[in-house]
């Protein structure tokens, strides 16, 4: 068992469901193929909030992906590579996986780190290895959509395990997109103003720091729109119409033209 708050909750999903989770789970375990689970199962073991879904997220490497696609497609399950940068699909009659290899912006591949530092649970009554603590705050402190927005997600994880988080190592996976962790510290704050102490001094003060040091320095001389990298929509305008460069773009992002338009297809299908 974990270092981290683990709260055990009744499950009360169907099932059906639960089967087929409890089959792909024990499948992945057979093939050898390292995974992680994450989504909102990995949630509940760090904050004890509950929410089933009908699906289950599963992280791999990249170069894991087609693998896994090759052991469920030989069990009867359909299977897709949804979004080629990011997320394929495992469906099997109103279920569904998700597999989950990078972040939707391109930024954050999952790569042997994820694994290094992987947390030991049981879920299902199944042990395995769920994303870290760190991992589910990087990823989900970048989804900032009109219709999801997953700060209250950010703040949750925060508040339940700020004692046992590597700050250090936190910090460190935001790179140059500090800013971004900073906002959610912030935001803490003030959504907690009794327990900011949660947030330790040292990492509010470097962050700070180089706010700082930004503010004593010139601004790039490149207009460039990070928005993007938050919002597959609501930043669209700054590109197409105000001339700002596109931050998932290549050389500067780790996204091709093709797979931006791609990922932005659904917009205007579900307008």
């Amino acid at each position: 068992m974990s270092s981290y708050i683990h709260i055990t909750t009744q499950d009360d999903l169907d099932p059906k469901t639960r089967a087929f989770y409890c089959q792909v789970l024990t499948r992945l375990q057979d093939s050898g193929i390292p995974f992680l689970l994450g989504g909102t199962y990995a949630f509940e073991r760090f904050t004890g909030i509950a929410r089933h879904t009908k699906d289950l997220d599963i992280f791999v490497r990249p170069s894991d992906c087609d693998r896994v696609f090759e052991v469920f497609a030989a069990t009867g399950c359909s299977t897709e590579l949804a979004y080629p940068h990011w997320l394929g699909k495992i469906v099997c009659q109103e279920d569904f996986v998700d597999v989950i290899f990078n972040s939707a912006n391109g930024e954050d591949e999952v790569d042997d780190a994820w694994f290094e530092y992987a947390v030991e649970e049981t879920v299902f009554d199944i042990p395995l290895n769920i994303c870290s603590a760190e991992e589910l705050i990087r990823s989900k402190a970048f989804i900032m959509e009109r219709e999801r927005y997953d700060g209250a997600d950010v703040a949750h994880l925060l508040h339940a395990c700020s004692e046992q988080l590597d700050w250090s190592r936190l910090i460190e996976r935001f790179g140059s997109y500090w800013r971004v962790l900073l906002s959610h510290l912030i935001l803490f704050g003030f959504i907690y103003p009794s327990d900011r102490q949660k947030i330790p001094d040292w990492v509010m003060q470097k962050l700070l720091h180089r706010l700082q040091q930004e503010m004593n320095s010139a601004p790039p001389k490149n207009r460039v729109c990070q928005g993007t990298l938050l919002s597959r929509a609501q930043y669209l305008i700054d590109i197409e119409g105000w001339g700002y460069r596109d931050a998932r773009l290549h050389p500067r992002g780790n996204m091709s033209a093709d797979e931006i338009e791609q990922w932005t297809a659904p917009i205007f299908e579900e307008e």
